[in-house]
C-alpha cells in the first residue's frame, strides 16, 4: 500500500484580467472570451509527499509559494492537473483567514474547529487545551479585533495544532510570534514530525528549514526548480540570491565522499586557491581537533584581475548547516584595498576550538564589501570539514565548550 498522502500531477493556478466585467460575465457562463492578460502563479507543478516527511518550499516573494499552500488547503481552485490528499490537512495561512474579528477568541476557536470537521463535543474536549497552549489569558474571551497579530498567531496555531494532523501546513504566520512562542510552536511541530505529521513548511528563515525538513523544494516563477536534501537545496539557493545581484556568477555544487554538499559560486576577480586548518603551534594540518585546541585558518588568494576591495570571511557551520561562528575582514577593518592582477594574499586566522564534540565545516567568502550579495568574487560552503573530539575535557553536551567550575558548599 502506498504511503503517499500528497501527489500534484501538473497543477496550475492562472490569474486572468478581461478589458470589462462584461468579457470576464461572457467567460464564467462559457462564451469564448481572450483575456487582456494571464498570470501564471503556479504552472505544470508535480510532485508527492510520503507520510511522515517534512518538506519545506522557500523561493523569493512571488514564487507561488503562498497560491500552492492554497490549491493544497482548497481555499482556491486550480486551473490545471490534479491534487490528491490521502488525510486531514490543518493549515496555518494568512493571518487571520477564517476568523471573525467580532468574535471573541474562544467563539472563534469554535468557528475554525468546526469548520476543520470537530463535533461540538469534541471542540468543548480541547477548548482548554487550546485555551492553555495560546496562553492568551483574559484576551482569549476578548474580540479578535483588539488582538495583536503575535496573538493572532498564536490563537490560530493553538487551533490548528490542537488535535494531530495527518498534514500540517504552515505559512510564514508564525514569524509574526514573539520568540517564546515560536520555540514552543516548533517543539509541537517536531512532535508531530515524530509522531508520524506529514509537515509542509514554508519559510525565509533557513536555519529552520535546515532543523525541521528531510527534503526542500525551491520554487521560481510558480515551477520546481530545484527538489532534493536540505543543504543541497538552501545553499544553492542561497547562490542563487547572490547570483541575481551578479548576472556574472557561477554556481558548482558536488557532493564530498563524506557526504557534505561543497557549494561553490564567483565571479573569480580573486580566488582562494589553497584553503587549510592547521595546528597553530605545530603548523601541521588537522582533520580531527581537540577541544581547547589552538587551530588556525589559512588561504592562498590570487588575485586574477584588478580590484578595489578585498574583504575575507570565514563561518564555521554544524552538520545541519546552522552558523557556529563567523567574522570578515570588513568588520575588523582589515579591507585590502586596489589590488592588482597577479599578487598573492595570504591569510592566517587563529582560534581556540571551543566546539563541542561534533563535525563542522569551514566556509569562505571573497568579496567586495561586508556581504557575497553584492560584488561575490569566490564564496563556498563546506569547503572543509573537520571532528571535534573531547580527550582531555570533563564530559559537557552541546555545540560550545565553556571553561566552568561547580563550588559546591555544605552548611
Amino acid at each position: 500500500m502506498s504511503n503517499t498522502i500528497l501527489n500534484l500531477q501538473n497543477v496550475g493556478k492562472c490569474y486572468t484580467t478581461y478589458r470589462s466585467n462584461l468579457a470576464r460575465f461572457l467567460h464564467w457562463f462559457g462564451v469564448p472570451t481572450k483575456p487582456e492578460s494571464e498570470y501564471w502563479a503556479v504552472k505544470e507543478l508535480s510532485f508527492e509527499l510520503k507520510s511522515g516527511e517534512a518538506l519545506a518550499l522557500i523561493g523569493q516573494n512571488g514564487a507561488g509559494k503562498s497560491t500552492l499552500l492554497k490549491l493544497i488547503t482548497g481555499t482556491v481552485r486550480p486551473n490545471a492537473g490534479n491534487i490528491t490528499v490521502n488525510g486531514r490537512i490543518s493549515a496555518i495561512l494568512e493571518l487571520g483567514l477564517g476568523f471573525n474579528p467580532e468574535f471573541t477568541g474562544r467563539q472563534n476557536v469554535r468557528l475554525s474547529a468546526g469548520m476543520m470537521g470537530l463535533s461540538t463535543s469534541e471542540i468543548e474536549d480541547i477548548m482548554l487545551a487550546i485555551e492553555d497552549f495560546s496562553e492568551l489569558g483574559e484576551f482569549f474571551d476578548q474580540p479578535l479585533r483588539v488582538y495583536s497579530s503575535g496573538m493572532q498567531a498564536r490563537l490560530a496555531f493553538s487551533v490548528a495544532t490542537a488535535v494531530r494532523p495527518d498534514v500540517l501546513i504552515v505559512d510564514e504566520v508564525l514569524s509574526v510570534g514573539d520568540s517564546y512562542f515560536q520555540h514552543k510552536s516548533f517543539d509541537k511541530i517536531r512532535q508531530f514530525k515524530e509522531e508520524g505529521t506529514t509537515i509542509l513548511f514554508v519559510t525565509h528563515s533557513m536555519g529552520d528549514v535546515r532543523a525541521l525538513c528531510d527534503r526542500v523544494i525551491l520554487l521560481d516563477k510558480g515551477t520546481v526548480m530545484k527538489d532534493g536534501l536540505p543543504d543541497e537545496v538552501v545553499d544553492y539557493y542561497n547562490a542563487m540570491i547572490a547570483e541575481k545581484e551578479n548576472k556574472k556568477l557561477s554556481i558548482e555544487q558536488k557532493r564530498r565522499k563524506d557526504g557534505w554538499l561543497l557549494t561553490e559560486f564567483g565571479t573569480r576577480e580573486a580566488i582562494i586557491e589553497k584553503l587549510e586548518l592547521k595546528d597553530a603551534e605545530t603548523d601541521n594540518p588537522v582533520q580531527i581537533v581537540n577541544v581547547g585546541q589552538e587551530v588556525a585558518i589559512e588561504t592562498r588568494i590570487c588575485i586574477q584581475r584588478d580590484i578595489k576591495n578585498l574583504v575575507l570571511g570565514h563561518r564555521i557551520t554544524d552538520r545541519t548547516g546552522h552558523v557556529i561562528w563567523g567574522t570578515n575582514t570588513w568588520h575588523t577593518k582589515q579591507i585590502l584595498k586596489d589590488l592588482k592582477e597577479g599578487q598573492v594574499v595570504l591569510t592566517r586566522l587563529t582560534f581556540g576550538c571551543t566546539l563541542g564534540p561534533g563535525s563542522y565545516s569551514i566556509c569562505f567568502g571573497l568579496h567586495e564589501s561586508d556581504t557575497h550579495l553584492e560584488a561575490c568574487y569566490h564564496k563556498a560552503d563546506n569547503a572543509i570539514v573537520f571532528d571535534v573530539v573531547n580527550s582531555d575535557k570533563t564530559f559537557f553536551i552541546g555545540s560550545t565548550w565553556l571553561k566552568s567550575n561547580f563550588e559546591l558548599n555544605l552548611s
